[in-house]
């Protein structure tokens, strides 16, 4: 009865912490039960960035289809290169034209009212700028009677009229710009752009070189508009008398008063100015209808008839 009972207690003792022990070391490499899995949480976490970078492309198209816009805009400046070339033309006219003819030194400077001679000789000249009305009989007239006369076109006369430019090119022809501007009142780039605007258009429907008859629009002339005209290789031709037929019966002239006028300024070398157009209202053409009696009369004082090529002695 008296018998000590510790040592089995502690027996007890021993035996129950070593098999807590073994539970728990056994406890530690129990499997995952049947379905259970460890990966299904990485795997999820790994499709997610799968997904993201997959629509990542498809925002970045965009960009790719604007890309196209430049290369769709770039033609425009080739377009627009062929501007300058368009505009070098301009520049040509202003300049000077290089020294390929020759104007004698007596005629640089002077706008010429008369032939230089002392011959009782008469230059008939036509200014050809309005309407063509009177050029028919003009050289239906000069061709009969012999009579050798100089024209002086505008570009627009020849722009509107070719066929009537072409028939008085039986004759010499001469430079009355292209627009009929009074040339004191402009540049001198423009009054290069109007002498050689019309010899190149003279030329094209004529056939003729223009140069070096050049006659002043409206007679309007200083030294200065005369030496760019020289620089062009022109000699300008004024005239001794002016017969105003271009005036018409509605302002009170008449066949008589052209021949008039002719007659009372005859001396060796006149030079008379006359127009093939008709009046633009009553459409009287009277220096056509007076040129007849002109010649016939001038003739009966004694006076024959050159052209202006006189002046430069290539011709009687």
């Amino acid at each position: 009865m008296g018998t000590d009972r510790r040592p089995r207690i502690r027996w007890v003792a021993a035996a129950a912490m070593a098999l807590g022990l073994f539970a728990t070391a056994c406890g530690s490499e129990t499997p995952a039960p049947a379905g259970a899995t460890t990966a299904s949480p990485s795997t999820t976490t790994t499709t997610r960035p799968t997904t993201t970078p997959t629509t990542t492309p498809t925002t970045t198209v965009p960009p790719t289809t604007t890309s196209v816009r430049p290369t769709t805009t770039s033609p425009r400046p080739t377009t627009s290169t062929p501007a300058p070339t368009t505009a070098t033309p301009s520049p040509t006219g202003t300049t000077p034209r290089p020294p390929t003819c020759a104007i004698p030194t007596r005629l640089l400077g002077r706008d010429l009212t008369t032939v230089p001679t002392d011959r009782e000789v008469v230059a008939l000249t036509f200014d050809a700028g309005a309407s063509n009305d009177g050029v028919a009989p003009i050289l239906a007239t000069l061709s009969a009677k012999g009579v050798p006369a100089t024209f002086f076109l505008t570009g627009d006369f020849v722009d509107d009229f070719p066929s009537s430019a072409r028939a008085m090119a039986r004759y010499p022809v001469g430079n009355h710009t292209y627009n009929h501007p009074d040339l004191t009142t402009v540049s001198d780039s423009r009054i290069r752009t109007e002498i050689n605007s019309a010899e190149s258009r003279i030329k094209a429907v004529t056939g003729q070189d223009p140069r070096p008859y050049f006659r002043f629009p409206f007679g309007a002339v200083d030294a200065h508009t005369i030496s760019v005209v020289n620089s062009e290789c022109y000699v300008p031709f004024r005239w001794t008398v002016d017969t105003l037929g271009w005036k018409g019966t509605s302002e009170g002239q008449s066949v008589t008063t052209v021949v008039s006028r002719v007659l009372a300024a005859a001396v060796p070398g006149e030079i008379v100015l006359m127009h093939v157009g008709a009046h633009p209202k009553d459409g009287s053409t009277l220096d056509a209808d007076a040129l007849p009696r002109v010649i016939d009369e001038l003739r009966e004082r004694g006076y024959g008839f050159v052209s202006l090529e006189a002046v430069l002695g290539s011709a009687p």
